[in-house]
């Protein structure tokens, strides 16, 4: 009588639904895993923040949102664009959608060697991978920040002796026609930057750190401009947004710019 009763549950998901209102996204958020990421050398285990989501017709009442987790409980392959867009296809084929999104965002580990002292110590930059479709067309993005140094142009031209720097944030979203491993991406904006930054740093790496900013002066602008241009150059992009905030040292609020190009147009 009991296993009885449990096959024949009703399915109140699958239901139609009255009201005639289809539902843009519908899904999970917070969910919070351990994930692998593909690496330039070696996978890298991190935590993962993921959000999964599909389009529900009018005409249904729910979807299943059981089997967006355990999508992501089957997942034992590094992470990376490709493997993205086969997640996705599959999310879409399980819980019969048109469309949806999946963003995973983790921290993705460097580890760096300091400019003079050599000293090695581990950096940490906020990445994801975002995959997403609207009326069928897929698209995966993939995304790094990195906190860097920037040092004011103008500061430093008019004042006797210093200027004022801060650090800042430097964002790129690509979307890739061929692989470009994370640290890649990290590379990209902190060559862009009046300086990049390490964990640890002994008294002589400070000193390089600080003439080395102050003899690449950068605007907001000129942040954002340097990374565009390294990823007009890359062939492997093929669409991108760059963004860079600086949060100001001599103002309650941060400097802002971003650029966005699709090479395909």
């Amino acid at each position: 009588m009991e296993a009885e009763n449990k096959t024949t549950l009703p399915d109140v998901q699958s239901s139609e639904d009255e009201r005639n209102i289809a539902i843009n996204r519908v899904g999970v958020r917070g969910i919070r895993l351990p994930v692998i990421v593909a690496g330039r050398e070696a996978p890298q285990h991190t935590v993962a923040d993921i959000t999964m989501t599909v389009s529900l017709p009018a005409d249904k009442k729910g979807t299943h949102m059981s089997r967006f987790i355990a999508l992501m409980e089957e997942l034992s392959e590094p992470l990376d664009a490709d493997l993205m867009r086969r997640l996705f296809a599959e999310m879409l084929e399980r819980l019969h959608a048109e469309d949806g999104t999946i963003e995973i965002r983790f921290p993705f580990f460097v580890r760096k060697i300091a400019p003079v002292s050599k000293l090695e110590s581990i950096m940490n930059y906020q990445c994801a991978l975002i995959a997403s479709s609207v009326k069928g067309e897929v698209t995966v993005r993939q995304e790094a920040l990195a906190p860097v140094t920037s040092l004011c142009p103008c500061s430093k031209e008019i004042s006797r002796y210093g200027a004022h720097n801060q650090r800042s944030h430097l964002t790129s979203s690509l979307i890739l026609s061929a692989p470009m491993s994370f640290e890649e991406q990290v590379a990209i904006a902190e060559n862009s930057a009046s300086c990049q930054l390490w964990s640890r740093l002994k008294r002589s790496d400070e000193k390089y750190v600080t003439e080395y900013a102050y003899d690449h002066p950068k605007f907001v602008e000129d942040l954002v401009r340097d990374m565009a241009k390294a990823l007009n150059a890359d062939d492997r992009v093929v669409a991108y947004r760059v963004e860079a905030e600086n949060f100001e040292s001599i103002h309650n609020h941060s400097a802002y710019a971003w650029i966005e190009r699709d090479k395909r147009l």
